[in-house]
């Protein structure tokens, strides 16, 4: 995606989704006559990674359902994402299980009775790690991107935290809030 001008908007990424629609990212792309797609590389119980446990607030050692994904963009690499859920919201849910979820995370959130109203985001930039320059075919030194967004509940309960790395070349502008009207 690099050299392309693409604002993102974060609010249909919150939107719980009607049934039989694709994705936010598979729509996103298409409306910009691209294919938009993602492979799911891993799902289950791990340790908390230090910046999803302080987002979360969680106790050290304190395990987390993590959805790993493989974002692809007319069939090649541009995002890993990495969505973590505490277990008080996740466990013992699809979330948790390493198969498709109907409607997405948002949809099966809001269905167990969590639903965004709050966004923080927060952008890095680091040398690529070598599962990371494996998963988006990055040379050696490499630098990438880092978003972490924490979403909150209307009442504050953090419900997800998302680490987003990307290759260092892509230009991102998000459009936070309502659009429209």
């Amino acid at each position: 995606m690099s050299g392309d001008a693409w604002i993102s908007e974060t609010a249909p990424y919150l939107a719980p989704r009607e049934p039989g629609r694709s994705d936010a990212w598979t729509d996103e792309a298409a409306r910009r006559g691209r294919r938009g797609g993602q492979r799911l590389l891993h799902a289950g119980e791990v340790e908390a990674p230090e910046a999803v446990r302080v987002a979360l607030g969680l106790a050290e050692g304190e395990r987390v359902v993590v959805r790993r994904r493989l974002i692809l963009l007319d069939d090649h690499p541009v995002e890993l994402a990495d969505s973590y859920y505490p277990l008080s919201v996740a466990g013992g849910t699809p979330l948790a299980e390493p198969r498709k979820v109907p409607g997405g995370a948002v949809t099966l959130l809001k269905e167990l009775g969590y639903t965004g109203a709050e966004v923080v985001e927060d952008v890095s930039a680091a040398l690529a790690g070598a599962e990371e320059r494996g998963h988006l075919e990055l040379a050696e030194g490499s630098a990438v991107l880092r978003l972490l967004r924490l979403t909150r509940t209307a009442d504050g309960v953090p419900m997800e935290a998302s680490l987003m790395t990307m290759p260092a070349g892509r230009h991102l502008t998000y459009r936070l809030g309502k659009q429209g009207a």
